[in-house]
């Protein structure tokens, strides 16, 4: 993958009819290069339905990753809770791969009353049966904990990337914005910057050139992030990011997440190619 592809978190607003193909068609329509595939509240397709996914995507030449759904807890109490968990990262990382994503986004946990090194603990323990039966059975995907908004949330910079230092299979989503919700921080070229140089130190060098990146606009408090916004309503230095990301080399699929998707998208794809 050469350089920063940019799509939208999802099927964008604008399409007709709102199914994952005709979705992929607007992507297309609007001069995008990706899409993820929105799992986040079931994984609602079968493995009839992907066949006609992958065909497309390839035609179109349109990369997709996919969203595994939000109530994962990898950290949970319950024995119950936490085999559900394995059983719904499975199934939305095989569909995913059916579909041909290269990517499976997922949100590792909460600490709950737990410390963070024991969180981390439990979610690196129970997160590993997942990855190992997944690369068995030939699945080809990649696992993406995400760098999560809120401070109750699994999901710190430096755990994230310890996570996937310890499990084959597991790359990051650093979403920036979240990052900057969750520290009230990390929003100017010089912290980008060192963002993605911690990443390189976990990960190597060439983790930087398969990046999955989601950015939007953000609300946050002191207990991290509230809500999406657009970029133009959020105090969120995407120009500076995209300069940290276009200096360092960096390569791979940027989601937007705003939730004006295919607008906020362009503006993030427009602006990185017309950087001096």
């Amino acid at each position: 993958m050469a350089g920063l592809l940019f799509g939208t978190a999802g099927i964008p607003y604008s399409t007709p009819k709102h199914t994952t193909q005709n979705g992929i068609h607007r992507v297309a329509e609007l001069g995008l290069d990706g899409m993820e595939i929105e799992f986040v509240r079931g994984v609602y397709m079968k493995a009839p339905d992907t066949n006609p996914v992958r065909i497309l995507s390839d035609l179109l030449r349109i990369k997709l990753s996919a969203h595994a759904p939000y109530y994962l807890n990898f950290n949970a109490v319950e024995e119950n809770k936490v085999k559900m968990s394995q059983h719904l990262l499975y199934q939305s990382a095989k569909m995913a791969h059916l579909c041909g994503a290269g990517s499976l986004v997922f949100h590792p946990g909460f600490y709950l009353t737990d410390s963070p090194s024991a969180a981390y603990e439990s979610i690196r323990d129970n997160i590993r049966p997942v990855a190992s039966r997944l690369q068995e059975e030939g699945f080809d995907i990649t696992l993406r904990p995400e760098v999560s908004g809120k401070v109750t949330q699994f999901g710190d910079l430096k755990e994230t990337m310890a996570l996937c230092s310890e499990i084959p299979g597991l790359l990051p989503t650093i979403d920036f914005s979240h990052y900057h919700a969750r520290t009230g921080k990390y929003n100017s070229y010089s912290e980008f910057s060192f963002m993605l140089s911690t990443m390189a130190d976990y990960l190597g060098e060439n983790a930087v050139l398969n990046m999955h990146i989601h950015v939007s606009g953000i609300d946050y408090s002191p207990r991290g992030e509230k809500q999406h916004l657009n970029l133009a309503d959020s105090d969120f230095n995407y120009k500076e990011l995209l300069l940290a990301l276009r200096d360092r080399g960096c390569a791979g699929l940027v989601i937007c997440e705003s939730p004006n998707i295919e607008e906020d998208a362009l503006l993030l794809k427009e602006t990185y190619f017309s950087l001096a």
